[in-house]
């Protein structure tokens, strides 16, 4: 055999292996999720509640009590999270936010929230004119196309 074809079969069953690998523990984890997202099921409850604040910060400047952030991985700790600041009742509390609802949470209004724990899991409108709409950020791309086209002089893409 030439030596090339011995460096095309290692390099194909290492990158088989690798795949196996990824399969596995891509499985795993997505078992874990389930059980975790169970678990949010099981304890969730609807409260009343008044925003003040919401912002994306680091787990140690997010005034959430110290157990919870002794409990979290030292990886996560260093990672952003949105967190919301709201009075519930007459406590001040820092709640861990869901990421897909993070930007339809409205800042100084009363909301319906379903919270599990200190996790926010879903937001309602509750007095008012509910302005729950999430605003869809521009990419870098859609934004560089779009001056692009209006220094052409095209008409803009929606």
């Amino acid at each position: 055999m030439k030596t090339w074809m011995i460096v095309l079969i290692v390099v194909a069953v290492v990158l088989i292996a690798i795949i196996a690998a990824l399969y596995f523990l891509g499985k795993k984890a997505q078992k874990k999720q389930a059980e975790q997202q169970e678990m949010l099921d099981a304890n969730k409850q609807t409260i009343s509640m008044l925003v003040i604040d919401k912002k994306r910060m680091k787990l140690r400047d997010s005034g959430l009590p110290q157990m919870v952030i002794d409990q979290t991985p030292k990886a996560m700790r260093g990672s952003k999270l949105p967190i919301i600041k709201a009075k519930i009742g007459p406590q001040i509390m820092s709640l861990i936010c869901d990421d897909k609802i993070f930007d339809s949470v409205p800042v100084k209004k009363e909301v319906k929230a379903v919270v599990s724990g200190i996790y926010v899991l879903d937001v309602k409108g509750l007095h008012g004119k509910a302005d729950v709409q999430p605003v869809k950020k521009k990419g870098r791309f859609r934004r560089a196309l779009e001056a692009a086209q209006e220094k052409a002089g095209a008409k803009p893409l929606k």
